[in-house]
């Protein structure tokens, strides 16, 4: 149902739409753990063969909740992906921070050094209970995270973690490496001290925002880095819109600002005009890149995973591109998908 795209110079081939698993970690608002494995058997189901998670999400529980969906399943038949550069300490008891509602108790704490990163790779290959991980990616460095503190955290990065998995990389533990962030910035910065298989690069090219193009993804389609979108709806606004009643738009994870939320209107006015929804435009706007192999939204229920599923392949005329690039709401540069 869904082309799959090969990820930088490696074997692995992931579906256009992949499963963003940080819902798993009751992210927001708890879930069942009957609910995340049947969202993870309507993926396979439909087609979909890429699943991502992090120590970070719930801290722990969105890895234990995948890995027991996954389990079932021939490990030759998904890409799994995780992430390294914070360790879970144990704490007194479980409770609700950084978004995650009832978590396992840990306290996350930020260790990019070799040993650190060597420790998180075992950690998630337990509470995973699989036999691999395909992608490990380094988690949430960058200077817009770390602020005064990222040249410090960065350097220990990129001589050390960066060093370890590159390790893990060459014994064959994992099949790729690469960075999971919010920033393209730090993408581009890494990339002068290694090479990198791909980037998992949340909300930074979008149908809202386009910046990376300047100098990231040509610079990826040179040293054949492959982009995983994660984000594709700016943290919500571009699912939700900014017309629905009752419905605070978020952006960046913190309620937009008035200019994101114009901007974000005049993009449904399009939409509207041509009757696209807006999630599917937001969905297949990055997959024109050539850079860009999949999409990974967040996905929290198996009705949500057959929605977005029809998303993907709902028919958008080219005209509607056009239509945004001529109202200067999308990137003359940008490449648009083409008509099915």
């Amino acid at each position: 149902m869904f082309k799959k795209r090969q990820i930088g110079n490696t074997n692995l081939k992931v579906t256009e739409l992949g499963f963003g698993a940080a819902t798993f970690g009751n992210l927001y608002r708890p879930m069942a753990d009957e609910d995340a494995q049947l969202s993870i058997k309507k993926a396979i189901d439909l087609g979909l063969n890429q699943f991502d998670t992090a120590p970070f999400y719930g801290f722990g529980l969105s890895e234990r909740r995948v890995g027991n969906a996954l389990r079932e399943y021939d490990s030759n038949d998904f890409v799994l992906s995780t992430k390294v550069g914070r360790i879970l300490e144990p704490c007194a008891k479980a409770e609700d921070k950084y978004g995650f509602c009832s978590p396992m108790p840990f306290e996350p704490k930020y260790d990019y050094s070799y040993d650190g990163i060597m420790r998180s790779f075992e950690h998630s290959i337990q509470r995973l209970g699989l036999s691999k991980i395909d992608i490990l990616y380094m988690h949430d460095i960058g200077r817009v995270t770390h602020g005064d503190d990222h040249d410090r955290l960065f350097k220990i990065a990129m001589e050390g973690g960066y060093r370890a998995m590159d390790e893990l990389r060459s014994q064959g533990l994992v099949s790729a490496i690469g960075l999971g962030v919010n920033e393209y910035e730090v993408c581009e910065q890494a990339m002068d001290h290694g090479y990198f298989d791909c980037f998992l690069l949340a909300g930074r090219y979008t149908l809202l925002e386009q910046k990376a193009i300047e100098s990231f993804l040509p610079r990826c389609l040179k040293e054949n880095s492959s982009i995983v979108l994660g984000g594709p709806y700016n943290s919500g606004i571009l699912a939700t819109g900014v017309k629905r009643d009752g419905v605070i738009p978020h952006y960046n994870y913190e309620p937009a600002s008035k200019d994101i939320i114009n901007k974000v209107a005049k993009i449904e006015g399009i939409c509207e005009e041509y009757n696209v929804p807006l999630a599917a435009a937001a969905l297949q706007f990055p997959l024109a890149h050539p850079s860009v192999v999949s999409v990974i939204p967040g996905l929290s229920s198996a009705n949500r995973v057959e929605t977005t599923a029809l998303q993907m392949q709902y028919d958008i005329p080219s005209d509607f591109w056009s239509a945004l690039q001529r109202s200067g709401l999308l990137s003359p540069d940008a490449p648009v998908p083409t008509d099915k």
